[in-house]
């Protein structure tokens, strides 16, 4: 679960509730079923318009990946790459036929096999490279329909604001109604805006940024299984690696090397 996900969405819709509360509104002001429809439904009806149908699916189900999905810890991706080319070091990478079904991750599963299928460098490179410009192009479609609902969601609120103004100056025989059919009115812009930069354009940005995170560990996983074809000495390939890991994912490896060699050397005593 991504804990920054959540803690966002308390803290934005939090302070807007506070915010209420010390300004002396109540809640109830701020329901409006015709200016929900407006902006909600406008705004769904003109995506679906705008995307085409499997882009809409995949964009669903990606919702899933914002609150609950996380990516494979680079340093763990690492330390079986080094494992591997260890064991391909000394065994040939025919002998790593045996631990594909160990290999959770699908592309990096992907890649193992090509390898010991025995397919040439230039092949692997280009399959995987292909894979990850793929990926990429579907996480940008996914990320572009909530950034079009991010879009049509504020202009609706102000469709449905000037709807709700036009109702409002119908009734000017009625002077007293006329505050209340603009409070009104006005909730329509707020559902807009507030939809488009509390929902809509932060889940698109988030989606963005999952995207790059998993396209960069996939290229280190790609120049870990190039390197491990090549028969690259375990050592070298692992420092290779760490290049794409930041400062603090790299003490994390350290520390877990650490911790692995003080058990090998209680094993051995």
């Amino acid at each position: 679960m991504d804990l920054a996900t959540l803690a966002g969405i308390t803290v934005a819709f939090g302070c807007l509730l506070v915010a209420s509360l010390m300004e002396g509104g109540g809640l109830g002001g701020f329901v409006n079923l015709p200016a929900f429809l407006i902006v909600f439904g406008g705004t769904t009806g003109a995506t679906m318009l705008s995307q085409p149908l499997g882009t809409l699916k995949s964009a669903v189900a990606a919702l899933r990946k914002v609150v609950f999905s996380q990516l494979p810890e680079p340093t763990g991706a690492v330390t079986t790459l080094v494992r591997l080319a260890r064991k391909a070091r000394v065994d040939g990478v025919l002998s790593l036929e045996s631990e594909l079904d160990g290999i959770e991750d699908q592309f990096l599963r992907r890649g193992i096999t090509l390898v010991v299928d025995g397919n040439d460098p230039e092949v692997v490179r280009s399959i995987l490279e292909g894979e990850i410009e793929s990926m990429q192009q579907r996480h940008k479609a996914r990320a572009g329909v909530f950034a079009a609902m991010g879009g049509f969601a504020p202009t609706l609120g102000v469709l449905g604001t000037v709807m709700g103004l036009i109702h409002m100056l119908a009734q000017l025989s009625e002077p007293g109604k006329m505050g209340g059919a603009i409070a009104a009115a006005f909730v329509a812009t707020m559902y807009g805006v507030g939809s488009a930069n509390l929902v809509f354009l932060p889940i698109a940005t988030k989606l963005g940024e999952r995207s790059k995170e998993e396209a960069a560990l996939r290229e280190m996983m790609m120049e870990g299984v190039l390197g491990l074809q090549a028969g690259d000495n375990p050592l070298t390939l692992e420092e290779r690696l760490k290049a794409f890991l930041s400062p603090q994912e790299r003490e994390a490896q350290l520390s877990q090397e650490e911790v692995e060699s003080g058990g090998e050397q209680q094993e051995a005593a």
